[in-house]
Order: C-alpha cells, then structure tokens, then sequence
C-alpha cells in the first residue's frame, strides 16, 4: 500500500466514522492493519469489533440500555483513535516526507528531560542578567552569543520534542502550561512552541493538544492568544467531521464563545483565511499591471524628481510638487498606486512576491526557523545587531516594529541587506522608521475606533507566514496544503453553528467573499440570512452570485424576488432581461428592457440590448432603429457596426452593410467579420471578391472547416433573400473546399 493509497483509506475510515458507519470502517482497519504489517493493533481491533457486535446483538434484541448512546460515542471515539495509530505507525514506516524524516532521526529531549528542561531554560534568562552587569564588554559579547545559541538550540530541540508527540503525557501538558505561563521566557519562544503544538495535532488528533490551545488563548498577552486561535480555526476545520464526538472540545469553545469580543476576533481571522486566498491574484495584478507602469516613467524618474538633489538635502517633510507631473506621464500609475495602498491597508499579501526568492538563505534551512517570530535578540541575526556601528541596529529595529511585513519576511529582509553599503542601509532605516511612525499613530487612532486592530495584525502576519511555509518550503509537497482549503467555515459544523448564531457577522463573511468574486461562497451565506429575514439587497445579491456562476435559471428566480421589493429598479430590470437572454427568451427579455428604456431612455447599453433582442426576433427594422440610435448618440462606438452591418444585410442594405464591415475589416476582423463581408460582396455580385473574404475567414486559426460551414448552411437563407441564386452556392463551396486542400 502506498502512502497516497494509505491516506485515502485513513480519510475514508474517518468518514464512515463521522457518518456512523463503523461495519466498513472496522472492516478497511483490519485491512489496514494486515497490508502495513501492523499485527501489534490487532488485538485491540478485534476488542473493539467484538463490542460492536454484541452492541448490536443487544440492540436489535430489544435489551434496554441508559447507557447505550454514551458506550455508542465512546466506542466511535476508540475507533477514531485506533485509526489514527494504524495510520501514523504506517506513515512512520513508509513515508519519505520530512516530517516522518526528522520523526525518524530526531534524538532529542525525552520525555525524562522535559522535568528539568524547566529550569534549564529558566537558569538562562537569570544567567543573562547577570552578565549584562559585566562590564568587560568582550567577555559579555561572547558570553551572551555562546549562551544565545545553546538556549536556541535547547527551544528548537523542544519544538520537534512537541510537533512529534502524538499523545502528550500529563506530565507534558503541566511542563507545558508552565512554559506557556513563565514570566521569564521570552514571547517569541512561547509563540515558536504553540507553532509546534499546531503542528503537532494536524499531525495527530489529540484531545489534550487542544485544551492546551484553549488554554494559551485566554492567556493575556496577544500574540499568544493569536496563535493559538489560528491554530485552533485551522484543526477546526480539518477535524471537523469528529467533532460531534469530542463534547469536551466543543464545549470548550462554546465557554470561550462567551467571552468579550470573541465573535468579532473569529470573524477577523475568518476573512484573514479567506483574504489569503488572493495572493496569487495580488501577486499577479502587481506584476502585470503596477510594476509596468512604474517601468515606463523609469526613464525619466531621476530627472524628474531631481534624486541627486534630494540625496543631498536628506529626508524633507514636503511633498514633491513634481510629482503630479510624473504620474500625468503615467495616468494609470496613480490609480494603481492608490490600490495598492488599500490592499496593503487591508492587510492583503502585498510582498509575497518580492520576497518569494529571499528564502534560500542558510536560515531557512532549519525547518523550524519558518515558524520562528521574529525578535532582534535572536542569535541567528546578531551579528546585525551587535555591529560596532549603530547602523545595523537601527535597521533591524525599524525593521521590528514593521507590522505590514510578515516574521518570514522580516528575516529575509534583514539577510538581503547584509553586503549593503552603510549609507544604503542608513537611508532604508530612516525610511521605514519614517514610514512606521506614520502607519502606527494612524493605527493607534483606529484602535481607539476599531477594537482589535492590533490583534488582527498578528493574526495577519501568523497566516502571511503560514503561507509562506506552504508555498515556498523546498519540501512544501510534503504537506497537505491548508491554503487549499475553501475556508468555508460556516459549512463547518462546530463553528458554522457560532456563526450562525450571528447574523452580522456572518453577512460580514459574506460581503467579503461577495467582494472578492467567491460567488459560490457568498451565496451559501446570502441564502441562510434570507431563511431568517427575507430581503431585497439579499435576492439581488444571491442572483447576482447566480449569475456569475453561469446558473442564469437560479439567477432569474432571485432577480423576480427582488423585484417584489421595488429595490432599484433599473438595474433589476437589466439584470432579468440579461438572464432572459441567456436563457434563449429574447420576448421576455425585450419586455424588462423596454420597461428599462421607460425608466432611462439615454442609457446605451439598454438600446443596444433592445436592439439585439429585436435582431434575436428577426424584427430587423426594428433592430435598426436602435443601432442607429446608438450610433448618433455614440459616434465611433465598435459595438454597434457588427449588428449595424448584419441586419443592413438582412433587410437589403448592401451598401450600408459593406460600409460597416469595411469598417469592422479595418479595425481588426474576427472570422464572422471576414464571413459576414463574404456574403454582402456575393449579394452585390462581387463573386471573386466574396470567393476571397470566404478564404480569408476560413483561415484563421479559431475556424474549422466544419464549423465554416455549419455557419454557411444557417446563413444561406439570408443569402438566397437577398439575391444569391441557390444553384451557384454548391460551386462556391466546393471552390472553397479546393482552397482548403491546398
């Protein structure tokens, strides 16, 4: 059995389980367990089947039992539990992942160790003080690198000791409710550990793991309280199908649901999830669209700006006022600028990409270092901070308190600039201190308004980090992919039931994924708000997620509710005769667009589509109206020449259908454009002419033969109306097939 073929079986197994269905289940574990060679688990698999069986005899004997359900849970439970040693006993064996690797060759701290690991760690917070009352500073330096060092390697030694457990002992637990508690560690390291228990119980299902997160999160300093709660949302969702089975657990979460500010915390960390989903998309958007413009007034940049001057006069408050004439040279910079300060205010993913190729420094060779927050005493980048001159210390400080970048980053950050000149590194330090004054006080003036900022950034930058991990460590594919998920957390049945236990915030988690396009998402939400308050906004909403997804039906039955609220009229009218359209009802269609024309005669868009309706219903006269119409009020409008031309055409208007193919020809033709002028020439009794457009239509790439002719054959009546005799077609068809084969 492979270990795809073993995770497939483990995640089936868990969903019979889920679904109650333990006869397959105990039946694909015995199978397990002989396939793996994992006969140890034997016995207690055929315990546990044995007690199914007599449960089941018991029950259908009629043998009453108060007890019944609880033996009935508890034995679900053991059965969860049994899977999950089968499956990591096998993983253990024949997994080449770097997780079952490390698991493999680590030879760490013990379980023995944990009791006086303790006050070893505690003796080098202590030791340290100490030393800082040295005066010979050379002795301090060394002294406090050497220990740095050796306390890192100790914490980095606990983080594989707790990402390894599968079951953590009590003694364990207490070792580690006093790490998380002890005044004297430092925060980053607590923070490194949670990281490790996170990983730990995605690793392997542990009711204990949990409680601990639990316990961390109502702990009062938030990074703490952050990281666990993110750990907590994403074991949430990937155990979520076992839950109804772990009422400790649940209820649990149920207590902490009461507590101050809760709900508004889920909801940030929420969308941050489903926020994280974009950064290809921002990525590819900066690539494409910001960083070319920013290119093509390059050239005249330094100029412009006068940067010799401006390296000379140093740092000045004021505004360049010639600014505005280079953003003239570029008007799309400006615009693409201010939306990327949103996104960045928003707290998407903006540096993702610049910072994509700055993770093969040595650092990030020690897995733990991605999970590693970071903090200007850390050994690994002391030698900045430690440098004679100031300079570096400035940097990495300013670099610190910079809440926009996520830890990941800010390590790389520091390792790009180590060969810097000092002057460069000077400028950068200013620059972003400058830059982080500015973004703090208007932060701390939205704390006062908007509770929770700062938590939302932690929790912004735990996830930016957790991207980072998934998708740029060198042994990514070893890992599921967590930002694969859909992050519907309200389909989820222990927190989609907190959710929807709020009706703003779940239409907040809505309106979000309404604004970035996740119709599907946004629907789903949208549908059970409108099973509790029916709404107009709502049905527009929801058929406009209808819509987007192509299900025109659904769309057109939610635009008709909406309509009943008399919501904004106009646009709901477009909106119904669009599905109607779609829907291949151009009558209906033309009646909503004719209702919208009464309410914005001037609107275009609305003749135009009045126009094609007409032409849909062969009404060409009609048809023409509109178009011209168009036409006169929009001079020069493209849209319009192709339905201009065609039913000039149709209704005999040679000349003025080859004027406007002409035009369409000039402009850059489709296939349809070239075909189209094809028949206008043949009508007119231009043979030759029209044998040439047909060849040239054919040729394009996107235009088979077949399809060519599929085309021909529901034209042709069209033709033979407007004087083409019917005999002549055959010989120009089978003109074109020779052409073809040459």
């Amino acid at each position: 059995m492979t270990v795809e073929e073993l995770k497939i079986q483990y995640n089936e197994i868990c969903q019979n389980l889920a679904e109650r269905k333990l006869k397959p289940a105990f039946d694909s574990l015995e199978k397990s367990i002989s396939e793996n060679g994992l006969v140890v688990y034997m016995e207690e698999w055929r315990i546990l089947e044995q007690t199914y069986q007599y449960m089941l005899k018991y029950t259908v004997d009629g043998i009453q039992d108060p007890e019944r359900q609880k033996i009935y849970r508890k034995l679900i439970v053991s059965v969860f539990e049994l899977n999950d040693k089968i499956f990591e006993a096998a993983q253990l064996k024949k997994s080449p992942s770097i997780e079952y690797e490390k698991m493999r060759a680590f030879q760490g701290i013990t379980s023995t160790d944990i009791e006086f690991l303790e006050s070893e760690l505690e003796n080098y917070y202590l030791q340290e003080e100490l030393v800082s009352l040295v005066n010979e500073t050379d002795i301090k330096s060394s002294s406090k690198k050497t220990d740095a060092k050796n306390h890192q390697k100790k914490i980095v030694a606990l983080f594989n000791y707790v990402w390894f457990r599968d079951k953590l002992l009590p003694k364990e637990i207490d070792f580690l409710h006093r790490f998380f508690t002890n005044g004297l560690i430092r925060k980053s390291y607590q923070s490194f550990i949670i990281s490790a228990l996170v990983l730990s119980l995605q690793r392997h299902f542990d009711e204990e793991k949990f409680m601990l997160l639990f316990d961390v999160f109502e702990l009062e300093n938030e990074e703490l309280k952050q990281r666990a709660l993110v750990g907590l949302l994403i074991n949430f969702y990937k155990y979520d199908s076992r839950m109804p089975f772990y009422p400790a657990i649940t209820g649990r979460l149920k207590i902490v649901n009461e507590g101050p500010g809760f709900k508004q915390n889920l909801e940030r960390v929420i969308v941050q999830f489903i926020r994280s989903k974009e950064t290809e998309k921002i990525q590819k958007k900066i690539k494409d669209e910001i960083i070319p413009e920013m290119i093509k007034i390059s050239p005249n940049l330094k100029d412009k700006m006068n940067l010799d001057s401006l390296m000379e006069d140093g740092l000045n408050d004021d505004k360049n006022p010639e600014w505005e004439e280079i953003f003239k040279d570029a008007p799309g910079l400006m615009n693409k600028m201010e939306e990327f300060s949103e996104l960045q205010m928003e707290g998407a993913d903006v540096f993702m990409g610049s910072f994509s190729m700055l993770k093969m420094f040595p650092f990030f060779n020690e897995f733990s270092n991605w999970f590693m927050p970071f903090f200007t005493e850390n050994p690994d980048i002391s030698q900045l901070v430690d440098d004679e001159d100031e300079t570096n210390v400035r940097f990495v400080e300013a670099v610190n308190n910079a809440p926009i970048l996520c830890n990941s980053d800010k390590y790389s950050f520091c390792f790009s600039i180590q060969n810097l000149p000092k002057e460069n590194r000077e400028f950068m330090a200013e620059g972003m201190k400058a830059e982080m004054s500015q973004f703090n006080e208007m932060q701390a003036d939205e704390e006062l308004t908007e509770p929770g900022k700062k938590s939302g950034f932690i929790s912004n930058q735990i996830i930016q980090d957790l991207y980072r991990f998934y998708k740029l460590h060198p042994r990514k594919n070893d890992f599921e992919d967590i930002f694969n998920w859909r992050f519907d957390f309200h389909n989820k049945i222990t927190l989609g039931e907190i959710l929807m236990e709020d009706d703003k915030i779940l239409r907040n988690i809505a309106e979000y994924y309404f604004s970035k396009d996740y119709f599907e998402e946004a629907s789903e939400i949208f549908n059970h708000l409108l099973d509790i308050d029916k709404n107009g906004e709502l049905y527009q909403k929801v058929g406009f997620c209808f819509q987007k997804s192509g299900d025109f039906e659904n769309a057109l039955n939610a635009y008709k509710k909406a309509e009943l609220y008399g919501l904004n009229k106009l646009w709901n009218f477009k909106k119904i005769a669009l599905c109607y359209r779609n829907l291949r009802q151009p009558k209906k269609a033309l009646e909503y667009y004719l209702e919208a024309e009464k309410l914005d005669g001037e609107d275009l868009n609305v003749q135009l589509n009045i126009g094609h309706c007409f032409l849909e219903l062969e009404q060409f006269e009609d048809a023409l109206k509109c178009y011209f119409k168009v036409e006169y009020l929009a001079p020069g409008n493209k849209k319009v020449w192709r339905p201009l031309g065609w039913c000039s055409f149709v209704t005999g208007k040679k000349g003025k259908a080859e004027k406007y193919f002409q035009n369409l020809i000039d402009d850059g033709p489709n296939k349809h454009d070239l075909m189209n002028m094809g028949h206008v020439q043949w009508s007119l009794g231009n043979r030759k002419l029209a044998l040439e457009f047909y060849k040239k239509s054919i040729a394009q790439i996107d235009f088979s033969i077949s399809e060519f002719f599929e085309v021909f054959d529901e034209d042709l009546h069209y033709l033979l109306a407007q004087g083409v005799e019917k005999e002549d077609v055959p010989i120009m068809l089978d003109q074109l097939r020779y052409f073809v084969q040459e």
